[in-house]
């Protein structure tokens, strides 16, 4: 393969979005240029902030399994809460959760959330 050939297969991978379940108003998950960004909710937004969050980073976690990626892999994670109150809940299980040595950048704002949602994340993940 000649220095062209291999420049503009580069340049393809790299400009092509992938949609993974998308609908009228959003992909469960967009992946470009080797980074996956979605976001993730409680299954049971009726729940407790613990139970929330728990949820939210066990459904981290199947995506980034269904992804081919791990923990060690996310780039970046922006929380929001619906009580920033609740940082000392989200930090004691996202302590937990994330690998040693291996944090990813990570944002914690307050936001108005629907319904009685307590915690939202939007995830960016490497993926091969």
């Amino acid at each position: 393969m000649n220095v062209l050939n291999f420049q503009r297969e580069v340049r393809s991978k790299m400009s092509e979005i992938r949609r993974i379940g998308t609908g009228a108003r959003w992909s469960d998950v967009v992946i470009h240029a080797g980074v996956a960004r979605w976001v993730e909710v409680a299954e049971d937004g009726k729940s407790d902030t613990t139970e929330q969050v728990r949820q939210v980073l066990a459904q981290i976690d199947t995506t980034l399994a269904e992804l081919g990626t791990s923990r060690e892999r996310v780039l970046q994670v922006m929380i929001y809460l619906a009580d920033l109150a609740d940082a000392p809940t989200l930090n004691r299980l996202w302590d937990f959760w994330v690998v040693p040595g291996q944090a990813p950048s990570r944002a914690c704002v307050q936001a108005g959330l629907s319904g009685t949602l307590k915690v939202e994340m939007l995830v960016m993940a490497a993926v091969d």
